[in-house]
């Protein structure tokens, strides 16, 4: 199984996640530490509060990172997909995850274990130095999601949500880009704390101005500069699509 996911790996496959990050000399090392495994659907990673012993690397499919709030409800924090790595990893003994990890879909992942990345990185500095950059842009992408949700409100909540959908799995269409995953009414909900009801008026609201519509349950987005306008996307959208994501 391990030989098998690790040959897929080739000098030609788009670089995306960690691996903007890394060296290919650094990746080929990080693979060298992961062992493989498929999971499906709707399981759970790990939870809050468990022991951060294992970081996993998603080869395919996508994973919702969720938090729990003080009342119950639960938020999702983000999705991620192929290239992302996952977990948490501070070089601090006892840490403990910070949320919930959940299969979007069937996925196949390389997990690494804490204690071996610890031992990499330790003996090879160059290699620590890009993982900290990583970390630093994971932050910044969780502050700049954070900005949109306090400062514009709800609707230009949702509106930074499409819009770093439509950079994270947009797909150009002749009408406009088409985002190819399925994003129900509560998961979109979840992601901007609003409820299902609300996100539905809307994308409705949207519908009618012809900014968006959906195709066989996808949302495809006509007009991404009344969604930029509504959140003050910064430079109008031309901030770095490796920051400007779900």
């Amino acid at each position: 199984m391990q030989a098998t996911c690790m040959e897929r790996f080739g000098d030609e496959a788009e670089r995306t996640g960690i691996q903007l990050f890394l060296t290919e000399e650094h990746f080929e090392l990080l693979k060298e530490i992961m062992s493989w495994k498929k999971v499906k659907a709707g399981v759970m990673l790990f939870r809050e509060g468990d022991d951060a012993e294992q970081l996993y690397y998603i080869h395919s499919g996508h994973v919702k990172l969720r938090k729990s709030t003080e009342d119950g409800k639960e938020l999702i924090l983000t999705i991620q997909h192929q290239g992302d790595l996952i977990g948490e990893f501070s070089g601090i003994d006892g840490e403990e995850y910070s949320c919930t990890a959940e299969t979007a879909d069937a996925c196949e992942l390389g997990v690494v274990l804490v204690k071996d990345l610890e031992l990499l990185l330790s003996k090879n500095g160059e290699m620590a130095l890009q993982f900290i950059q990583w970390m630093a842009m994971k932050q910044r992408i969780m502050q700049s999601r954070f900005r949109d949700l306090l400062l514009y409100g709800k609707a230009g909540a949702l509106a930074s949500t499409l819009i770093r959908a439509s950079n994270t799995c947009g797909v150009a269409v002749k009408d406009g880009i088409l985002l190819n995953m399925k994003l129900s009414h509560s998961e979109l909900g979840e992601m901007i704390g609003a409820t299902r009801e609300s996100v539905n008026r809307m994308l409705s609201s949207l519908k009618e101005q012809g900014t968006l519509d959906t195709r066989d349950g996808k949302i495809v987005i006509h007009d991404l500069k009344v969604l930029r306008a509504m959140c003050c996307c910064p430079s109008y959208g031309q901030c770095a699509h490796e920051i400007c994501r779900l």
